[in-house]
């Protein structure tokens, strides 16, 4: 790769509003980096997309990226890391980070019993990112994964808590608790928006993990390493998304960021190695 400022930004991207969960890590641990967001709301959710869409949404994202001079990337959606990262890393012109392997490594720390379950979009589910790395790790790990496919879109369209919420939850949460699970993972970045709801359904014993803030502390480490940390930020952080604005920035507001949100029209764009 070639020289790039340290003072350029940390290209952040998800489906929906759900790497905002990143977005809050990345405030708590690299406060003096500029961060440039792209949410692919006109295309959310990604869990039930074939994997060939999944590999072309995350080559355009990255060209955009790119084009906004992002000196490292974090693939601030569970899909997208599991499923494109390995096709798309070894060709991008930016370092990239996914949210699997942190993810991993946090719930192997927190785990006693050596059982974690882990909820995902279909996609992440069916790809077994996490239980192949995790039993990379520890082969005696059991874990038990489940699906979560109402969630996405209801989290998008504002529904973080009530009965709606409550009664998804416990569909799909019952089951795992049936496996005497003591860690959670949340293997998408839009579920910490449940994590009170999750960890009332499943009660105090479990460990309920975000992968989010695992993911930023190895990407502080990454960035040290490529001498590419910035020593002030030097200009505000920058939002873009695929579908309307206004529906992200009333998310972003709940959650407590004032920021300008901006369309863009992300299928223009490439890394340049053709789908």
């Amino acid at each position: 790769m070639e020289d790039v400022a340290r003072q350029h930004p940390i290209g952040v991207y998800d489906s929906g509003v759900g790497g905002l969960t990143v977005v809050h890590w990345l405030r708590e641990i690299l406060p003096q980096e500029r961060i440039v967001y792209f949410g692919d709301t006109e295309r959310v959710p990604y869990g039930g997309r074939l994997p060939e869409e999944i590999v072309a949404f995350s080559r355009q994202i990255l060209g955009f990226l790119w084009e906004q001079g992002a000196k490292f990337v974090i693939a601030a959606c569970n899909t997208s890391s599991a499923i494109a990262l390995p096709v798309v890393a070894p060709e991008a012109p930016i370092p990239l980070l996914g949210m699997i392997e942190a993810g991993a490594k946090a719930a192997l720390d927190a785990t006693q019993n050596k059982r974690i379950g882990m909820i995902g979009t279909q996609a992440t589910v069916k790809s077994h990112a996490y239980a192949l790395a995790l039993q990379q790790l520890e082969p005696s790990i059991s874990v038990y994964e489940q699906a979560c496919p109402e969630l996405v879109p209801l989290i998008e369209a504002g529904h973080w808590e009530g009965n709606p919420i409550e009664h998804t939850l416990n569909k799909y949460l019952t089951p795992l608790a049936g496996h005497q699970i003591d860690t959670l993972i949340l293997g998408c970045t839009h579920y910490p928006f449940l994590l009170s709801a999750i960890q009332q359904v499943l009660g105090q014993g479990v460990v309920v993990v975000d992968p989010a803030e695992a993911t930023v502390w190895e990407a502080a480490h990454r960035l040290k390493e490529l001498d590419l940390l910035s020593s002030e930020k030097s200009q505000e952080d920058r939002y873009f998304v695929s579908g309307d604005p206004r529906s992200f920035q009333a998310s972003a507001t709940r959650l407590g960021y004032t920021c300008q949100v901006e369309h863009v029209d992300v299928k223009k764009y490439s890394i340049g190695m053709g789908v």
